[in-house]
């Protein structure tokens, strides 16, 4: 190949024939453009569906990723595209490394974000090697996240589109999986757009509804799905305020989250009371008063850091952060304890942090993504 080759739209000098990347599916409409763009543009397109979990039970579920439904979607978009496409069973790994973890944190009073875990432990780690083992350049998937070239090599970025970003979900791609990894929807700049391009390809799924829950809770029942992976879970106790006066009884604290309001079966009262705390040993759902939820120094451990150097090298220094998927970064001050564990203090308080959700680390002065961590015990 010559000197002067130029790059690829996927970064590669060399025709894009020459090029081959897996692309993960989901069945869904971002992941399957993604596949017919680079199938059009002449690119050696492998299509890659994993089955997560009971593929015979999930057939009859709607609005979840990875169900029966949803790999014949990923198929059919093959199969109109012209590329081969392979289902692999990760049911085994998907309930070891993802749905236990969610039972076993719920137990403990967390609040897991299960959507993150598939990423690190399944999607970037099992299905990354498998596309390698099958002798690809690179693996795409339907993220809205960018993936951006800097100084020092390849750098994660928040979406064009902040109403459609999920780098929240993405905060724990290693630096060797992003070398690795592509995001051909990072730079669009609407859900619509994407949508324009699955019918300007003649799409099945150009207007499939988006999967809104998490795949193996496709109606929203975290506590029922609990109860299924750890029989008996649900232990009844005591509804309390913050000085322990027992103000009404629950049917077990999985049915409860940090900052939740409605459903706690306590009336006559002045003001709104809303779950404070969870302590699991006693079986206690603690209420007090909104301002009790305010929180400023947010414990973080299990960091991932892609900002360049170590963390431990780079002392106290001004971040973004993000403690919920939902909201805009906020200002933060940084502090590491070691390589992995630090503690970050919010400028403004935030309201309902809970243990078990992300906290993602921003450059404030761009859209860089540094890494991020886990908040691991009440602040």
């Amino acid at each position: 190949m010559p000197l002067d080759t130029p790059l690829n739209s996927l970064g590669f000098a060399k025709p894009p024939a020459q090029t081959r990347v897996v692309v993960a599916m989901s069945g869904g409409v971002d992941s399957s453009v993604v596949a017919a763009m680079l199938a059009e543009e002449g690119y050696d397109v492998v299509g890659v569906t994993l089955q997560l979990y009971d593929h015979g039970a999930a057939l009859a579920k709607k609005g979840a990723c990875c169900a029966g439904r949803d790999i014949h979607d990923a198929r059919r978009v093959a199969e109109e595209m012209g590329f081969p496409h392979y289902v692999l069973d990760y049911e085994n790994t998907f309930r070891e490394a993802v749905m236990d973890e969610f039972a076993d944190s719920y137990l403990g009073g967390a609040t897991p974000v299960p959507c993150i875990r598939c990423n690190e432990r399944v999607k970037f780690k099992d299905l990354l090697e498998t596309a390698k083992d099958l002798d690809a350049d690179c693996m795409a998937t339907g993220h809205y996240i960018q993936r951006k070239m800097g100084d020092a090599g390849a750098e994660l970025h928040a979406a064009a589109d902040p109403t459609k970003d999920q780098s929240y979900f993405l905060f724990s791609t290693t630096q060797n999986q992003l070398d690795y990894l592509r995001f051909p929807l990072g730079h669009h700049v609407s859900k619509e757009e994407t949508r324009a391009l699955a019918s300007k390809y003649g799409l099945s799924v150009a207007d499939k509804p988006d999967s809104q829950d998490i795949c193996f809770v496709p109606n929203g029942d975290y506590a029922a799905v609990i109860e299924k992976l750890r029989p008996g879970a649900a232990e009844p106790g005591e509804i309390v305020d913050a000085d322990g006066n027992v103000l009404g009884t629950h049917k077990g604290v999985i049915h409860y989250t940090i900052g939740q309001r409605r459903g706690l079966g306590i009336g006559g009262l002045a003001d709104p009371l809303y779950v404070v705390k969870l302590d699991v040993d006693q079986k206690q759902v603690v209420v007090g008063p909104k301002d009790m939820l305010a929180t400023r120094r947010v414990p973080i451990r299990e960091i991932n850091w892609i900002g360049g150097g170590k963390l431990t090298d780079m002392g106290e220094r001004q971040i973004a952060v993000r403690v919920r998927s939902t909201r805009p970064p906020t200002d933060a001050v940084l502090r590491p304890i070691s390589d992995t564990e630090a503690e970050v203090e919010l400028l403004v308080a935030e309201q309902g942090v809970s243990p078990g959700q992300a906290c993602v680390f921003y450059d404030p002065e761009s859209t860089r993504v540094l890494g991020g961590g886990w908040i691991w015990r009440g602040a």
